[in-house]
């Protein structure tokens, strides 16, 4: 496990090396264990501070986010309909423990294969945070072997992958849906790309066009590269619209992905912002149509906050409004002042 070191923790973690570990070298768990078969997991838990810690654990499936990165921890993200094995439905394990000052712990998780043959992976994670308030980033472990990684709030998080064989078969991609949407208060149009399959799909390549229905004329396009989709998830890639509005009417979603880098790849792309052609294992071509309805449209519209809304015929009214109240008025003083006369 790659050190870390940071002052907001009060406590350190370390796997340790698995019986049934497919790899020694990684500092994550990838076991490989038959069906219905048990098997113990071990992580070491350190407190060198002068006060007890207590630490919560919390086991979850993995899934995939909008950025196409995977997520190992607690989310609000859901699940795949296609996920049939969920991590934490085959892991026993406490969901807190308490640190001594100054000791070491012993957080042990004890782990059953489903009794039915697949090939696949069971992809999860095993979260460890301290039990308190005001927490703020987070170090997670990869399933690429490069160890720990900052994010957002300060807690440990273990990737756990449990399969029977090394030989998972391969990914599978759809494009289950598109709609309009707004990502950070700004327009975009989404597409769900959905991993039916129990494995990894790695370095996914999507170039995304977006036509008017039965016209050729593309209208937004965008890349997006250096993604990956956990087993039995599904993630809502964006297409922004760069201050466009949206316009009501009906769609195409065209997509070109490619995934898995590999030198005798039977699939090249050379994606825009890249000097040199790659070959990769896997392509999909994939299309989906959509409508954006008229309301649809004006809400998102109204909402975005790179559209000035301005409305000229508003104005307009409004000035007129305004000289032929100012005609008005004038007419009334004037003959307020001949009544006067008279």
């Amino acid at each position: 496990m790659t050190e870390v070191k940071a002052a907001e923790f009060n406590f350190s973690v370390a796997p340790k090396t698995a019986e049934n570990q497919i790899n020694k070298e990684k500092t994550y768990f990838d076991l490989l264990l038959q069906p219905g078969q048990e098997a113990l997991a071990t992580v070491d838990l350190r407190n060198d501070t002068d006060k007890e810690v207590i630490i919560e654990a919390q086991i979850n499936s993995a899934t995939t986010n909008g950025n196409g990165v995977v997520e190992y921890s607690e989310n609000d993200l859901a699940s795949d309909e296609t996920l049939k094995y969920k991590v934490e439905d085959y892991v026993e394990a406490p969901e807190e423990i308490v640190l001594k000052a100054n000791s070491v712990a012993e957080y042990k998780m004890k782990l059953r294969m489903p009794d039915k043959s697949f090939d696949g992976i069971i992809a999860g994670g095993i979260t460890f945070k301290e039990k308190k308030k005001g927490t703020s980033a987070t170090i997670s472990t990869r399933t690429d072997g490069k160890g720990l990684a900052i994010k957002n709030e300060y807690f440990y998080v273990i990737a756990l992958l449990m399969r029977q064989t090394t030989a998972n078969g391969s990914p599978d991609l759809k494009l289950t849906s598109a709609y309009p949407a707004q990502r950070n208060a700004r327009n975009v149009i989404k597409g769900v790309l959905q991993n039916s399959n129990a494995t990894y799909l790695n370095q996914l390549a999507v170039k995304t066009t977006i036509t008017k229905k039965d016209d050729s004329k593309i209208l937004y396009t965008n890349e997006q590269s250096q993604m990956q989709v956990a087993p039995n998830t599904h993630f809502a890639l964006s297409v922004p619209l760069n201050g466009e509005h949206l316009q009501a009417g009906k769609y195409t979603m065209n997509m070109e992905a490619y995934g898995e880098k590999m030198e005798a790849g039977s699939y090249p792309f050379r994606a825009t912002d890249s000097q040199a052609e790659e070959n990769f294992r896997y392509h999909w071509s994939l299309e989906k149509d959509f409508e954006i309805k008229v309301e649809e449209a004006k809400k998102l519209n109204s909402s975005d906050v790179t559209i000035k809304n301005d409305y000229p015929w508003l104005y307009i009214l409004i000035g007129i409004l305004l000289l032929l109240s100012i005609i008005l008025f004038v007419i009334w003083q004037r003959k307020q002042s001949q009544k006067k006369v008279d």
